[in-house]
């Protein structure tokens, strides 16, 4: 009985176009949280929260607070997987700052920047995640995991989302506290859902 053949490779122009796709999303996403006074998991979180607290953009925020584990993605998976992702999140540092420049004057449902803002991010993740590429944070251990040991990747995403969003009563109300939980959840579940060991064998 013949065997199939094994999925073709990306190519560059593959990567490049995804990382492009991913890490816009991601920063959509991000941006209509930001718009709505929510919080999401990840450095993503992180970041919102520090923008509320000091006024700084979450841009910003998200690229410094990447750093060390961009370190940590080079030393743990590689270095093109850490240079891709390098590349997704300084992209998605760029989106996050000039995206409210270009949503000016448009106000944004709490609710729906939580369920669709949350799954965007999803989105965004996963088509990076699809080019060995990753936004950094818990993204990059979570990845590794699943490659190495098959954990998925949405449950151990899942964790880390729920410690930091914990992190975010110190700068939302419990009402927004309440629909950042539903964002990360949105968030998870597309990557609970479709990232998981063996689905997908096109890297």
């Amino acid at each position: 009985m013949p065997t199939q053949a094994p999925d073709p490779r990306h190519t560059l122009a593959e990567d490049i176009y995804a990382i492009l796709i991913g890490s816009s999303l991601a920063a959509f996403g991000v941006t209509l949280l930001h718009m709505a006074g929510l919080v999401t998991g990840g450095v993503a979180g992180l970041a919102l929260i520090g923008s509320y607290l000091t006024g700084l953009s979450v841009g910003t925020l998200f690229f410094a607070i990447n750093l060390p584990f961009l370190i940590l993605a080079q030393r743990t998976m590689g270095w093109p997987f850490a240079i891709k992702s390098a590349v997704a999140v300084a992209l998605l540092s760029v989106f996050a700052i000039l995206m409210p420049r270009w949503l000016v004057g448009i106000s944004i449902d709490p609710w729906f920047a939580a369920i669709f803002g949350g799954t965007v991010i999803g989105l965004g993740i996963l088509s990076l995640a699809r080019h060995k590429s990753s936004v950094g944070g818990a993204g990059v251990l979570a990845l590794y995991l699943y490659e190495k040991r098959g954990i998925n990747a949405g449950k151990l995403q899942g964790v880390a989302d729920t410690l930091i969003i914990a992190l975010a009563f110190v700068a939302v109300d419990f009402r927004h506290l309440l629909l950042s939980v539903l964002s990360a959840v949105a968030l998870s579940l597309v990557l609970f859902a479709y990232h998981k060991k063996g689905r997908y064998s096109g890297y």
